[in-house]
């Protein structure tokens, strides 16, 4: 039975939430709050909080279609992505999940069930795998579902490793929550090499992993003891890919629906016909992780997220060039990405123009990196000592400059030279167990503070109400009772105190009874319940204790007029900039607000004035500041905008500023706009590829920040001697003569150096028949000695320049060959032999290279030795 990819994935939600199961949206592929994750790699990462037990939802089993990237982290094959039959940068992970609920014998039948009954496969291609020990696995395969005992194979801990190590247990982290696995494979037959899982020839094709159940079981401690979970829970994966290859008759991942479309439309864009040329391959895996992640927020820079993101591109767009691309392409695959996706590709479309943009601009970004790449190879090989280029350095043209390593060596082998591949793979090794450290989860499990009381949070319309001590911790461990000085974090039964949430900080202020006061100085979330962190600052605290909790209403007060205004600004960015403009991080505190945002490039002045007056109109307006709590549904069909990364459960607070902005957001706010005063934008620059970032104020802040504008403005037309009305004429004119001035010093210093130089040609002396001239220079123009070297080089017909130059403790040093030498001497090789002596070190073209230094006192001697050295190249 055939079925598109799409038809695959929307029976398998359809099947689970026929089972009960709440069909939950693709998390975004960059994790929320989850700093131990480069990406979002697996379906259970959205819901790791549930697992631990921190975090409770209205439902306790769930069903997702998630988006996943691997090519980071301890998963990270990226070299091998289009060349193997089933490695992918981005794939779909079909899962479904028990928090508590049902285990073992429900997510065994289930998976059975869908397999066989919904997609029909043949019972007989399906074999399963069990853990070693797991008794009660192997029972319900065996005497439930009906396979054959020799069908089921148990599969041990590794050779030589710890126990549990096992492609049958998985474990969350060295401590936590832990279990054993249940793994189904599809037999492709006979007439494709390789074993069942277990055996020798288990790396074989034929037999594919497609499902796997994970059983959460245990806890485990740090000394290795495994305690059973007090509720056991199921997370399950199964490949998209995978399954529809099966579904659709083919082998290779690379052969299904979604694949085939991408590689013809990747043909089209390049110019190239052989759809069986791996490059292909490459280009269509590609576009699919980088259109998803720029979608979710992921901008192509030099570091993090946006460095992997880059390498992903450079490598497609390496691969197109192979294949003879002319210019841009890449970019033109999202919109065939976004049609061939279906479902999935929803909100790719809505971003499509900017996915677009951000694409077309690192291609071309890139074109220009290849050159700049070219001339750092050229100038590695130039100062080469010796025959062979070291690892490090074709590592370095690797990593940074998107040079593979074969490139690298062709270079290099026209040029007579060869590569050290050894030191290079070292280095690769290196960055591999780099990227595995990154991506280790960093936290003890048993050491995270899990409250099970609930915190109601009732701050929205009060400052201050009674509560009960319900968890008392010091340092991360449960406590009783805490006395006068120390430092603890309190969790009350209800609290007026909002936990920094949404870019709003936590609330601050004071709780009290008879003899005791608690200074709060930070209001976190832990889970669902909240965590006030502060001092006691008289009598004791005690798990149990009645105590007010009052909340500083005046700071408050400020951080809920800079949150509106933060969403007056985010409509009106949109409204001016374009529907791509998207939150991408924030800061609301008392003394401002910050906001992040996607925009490929700088806001004009003129645009961030518009800003300022359209959300200062929206204040003047007065508009009523409403919330209404509906379900996410119903908020999509208001118009609501959800905010990047947050997540959002199913009843959700709508807030209204008039028709002008319609968000979804769980912040404290002020009652109307007007109570906002004025607005103020203080700076905009860009922090990121494609992220903005503008720094405002509001209210007495804003008036405060007018008032700093007009005393900086009176006093610069002060210093100019002008009044503030002329003071931008007077400063144009003073900055057009100070241009002038210079232009003319430029040109005296200009004359000088010439003048020297005429003098300088009679120090040459001559070096096995070959001109040098080597002379020190004192408080010479670093720009005018270039112009020199040019002008004695003419002057020596043939032959060799070195001057150098000290001033202010300052070293400038310049070298210059002229061309009919350079097979013999290369100007960026002497100059670095020199500014080593200097404390410096330098390099450039064969013809011209210049260099600094710190050592002034040691540039005669380091001059010296350019005689030898010249003596024993030439």
């Amino acid at each position: 039975m055939y079925m598109s990819t799409d038809e695959v994935r929307n029976a398998y939600l359809k099947f689970f939430e026929s089972k009960g199961h709440q069909i939950v949206d693709s998390s975004s592929l960059v994790p929320h709050n989850d700093p131990t994750l480069l990406f979002t790699n697996a379906g259970m990462n959205q819901f790791k909080d549930c697992f631990l037990g921190l975090e409770k939802r209205a439902y306790t089993r769930a069903t997702t279609a998630q988006r996943c990237v691997r090519a980071g982290g301890k998963h990270n094959d990226l070299e091998n992505v289009g060349f193997t039959a089933r490695h992918h940068t981005f794939f779909e992970m079909l899962g479904n999940f028990s928090f508590g609920d049902y285990f073992k014998h429900d997510a065994i039948q289930f998976a059975w069930e869908f397999l066989t009954e919904v997609l029909q496969l043949p019972k007989e291609r399906l074999l399963v795998t069990v853990y070693k020990t797991d008794d009660e696995a192997f029972d319900i395969w065996n005497k439930t579902v009906g396979i054959p005992a020799e069908r089921i194979i148990r599969i041990g801990d590794k050779e030589g490793g710890k126990p549990f190590e096992s492609d049958n247990f998985w474990q969350m982290g060295d401590t936590g929550p832990c279990g054993p696995c249940t793994e189904i494979f599809y037999d492709h037959g006979d007439h494709i090499a390789g074993g069942p899982p277990g055996s020798p020839d288990e790396d074989g094709d034929r037999f594919i992993e497609i499902w796997n159940n994970v059983f959460m079981q245990f806890n485990r401690h740090a000394d290795g003891t495994m305690e059973p979970l007090p509720k056991p829970s199921v997370d399950t994966g199964m490949g998209i890919e995978r399954i529809s290859a099966i579904m659709q008759g083919v082998h290779s991942n690379y052969e299904i629906d979604i694949f085939q479309t991408l590689i013809k439309e990747a043909a089209k864009v390049i110019g190239y016909e052989d759809l069986s040329n791996q490059s292909l391959r490459v280009v269509a895996d590609h576009i699919r992780s980088c259109a998803f992640l720029i979608a979710d927020g992921v901008m192509p820079s030099n570091e993090g997220r946006g460095y992997v993101l880059r390498r992903i591109i450079r490598r497609a767009v390496r691969h197109g060039n192979k294949l003879g691309a002319k210019g841009a392409f890449f970019f033109k695959l999202v919109g065939p990405l976004a049609d061939v996706m279906g479902s999935a590709g929803e909100e790719l479309k809505k971003q499509q123009e900017m996915v677009e943009k951000v694409l077309k601009i690192e291609e071309e970004n890139f074109g220009r990196t290849l050159d700049r790449g070219m001339a750092i190879l050229a100038e590695a090989l130039d100062a080469l000592d010796g025959e062979v280029l070291d690892g490090e350095t074709v590592f370095k043209l690797y990593d940074t400059y998107g040079f593979p390593a074969d490139l690298t060596n062709d270079v290099a082998r026209e040029r007579g030279f060869s590569i050290d591949e050894e030191g290079f793979n070292d280095a690769m090794e290196a960055q591999r167990q780099r990227a595995r450290e990154a991506g280790q989860f960093g936290v003890d499990y048993n050491d995270a503070i899990k409250v099970d009381a609930d915190t109601e949070f009732c701050g929205y319309s009060a400052t201050e109400g009674d509560a009960t001590i319900v968890a008392l911790y010091r340092e991360g461990q449960s406590i009783d009772s805490a006395a006068e000085g120390e430092e603890v974090l309190v969790i009350l039964d209800n609290t007026p105190f909002y936990a920094e949430s949404g870019g709003q900080c936590g609330d601050t202020g004071v709780m009290s009874a008879e003899g005791i006061q608690f200074d709060v100085t930070d209001t976190q979330k832990f889970g669902n319940a909240i965590g006030h962190s502060g001092k006691v600052a008289a009598g004791s605290l005690t798990v149990g204790g009645k105590i007010k909790a009052v909340v500083d209403a005046a700071r408050r007060a400020k951080i809920s007029l800079n949150h509106s205004a933060t969403h007056l600004m985010h409509a009106a960015l949109r409204n001016l900039l374009g529907e791509h403009v998207a939150q991408k991080g924030s800061l609301v505190k008392p003394e401002g607000l910050r906001f992040d945002f996607s925009h490929l490039e700088g806001v004009k002045p003129e645009e961030l004035r518009e800003v300022e007056r359209v959300v200062n109109e929206q204040i003047r307006r007065n508009h009523v500041i409403s919330t209404d709590v509906m379900d996410i549904d119903a908020a999509k069909e208001k118009g609501a905008m959800a905010l990047f990364g947050e997540k959002y459960d199913d009843e959700v607070r709508v807030l209204s500023m008039g028709d002008f902005s319609v968000e979804l957001c769980g912040g404290i706010h002020a009652s109307k706009t007007g109570d906002i005063g004025l607005f103020k934008i203080i700076s905009e620059g860009g922090i990121a590829a494609g992220i903005r970032r503008i720094e405002a104020v509001t209210g007495e802040a804003a008036i405060a920040a007018l008032h700093e504008q007009e005393a900086l403005l009176a006093k610069t037309a002060n210093l100019v001697k002008s009044d503030a009305a002329s003071v931008a004429t007077k400063v144009s004119a003073l900055v057009a003569h100070s241009k002038q001035l210079e232009k003319e010093i430029q040109q005296l210093k200009d004359k000088l150096a010439a003048q020297e130089s005429a003098g300088l040609i009679n120090q040459a002396k001559e070096i096995n028949g070959v001109k040098v001239l080597i002379a020190k220079l004192d408080g010479a123009d670093n720009k005018a000695l270039r112009g020199m070297v040019d002008e004695l080089k003419n002057q020596l017909g043939s032959g060799i320049v070195v001057l150098g130059n000290a001033s202010d403790d300052k070293v400038g040093l310049i070298a210059g060959v002229t061309k009919d030498l350079i097979g013999k001497v290369k100007a960026g090789e002497l100059i670095n032999m020199v500014a080593l002596q200097v404390g410096g070190k330098g390099g450039g073209r064969p013809d011209m290279a210049q260099a600094g230094g710190t050592d002034a006192a040691a540039l005669p001697a380091a001059l010296e030795s350019v005689t030898p050295w010249l003596a024993e190249k030439l």
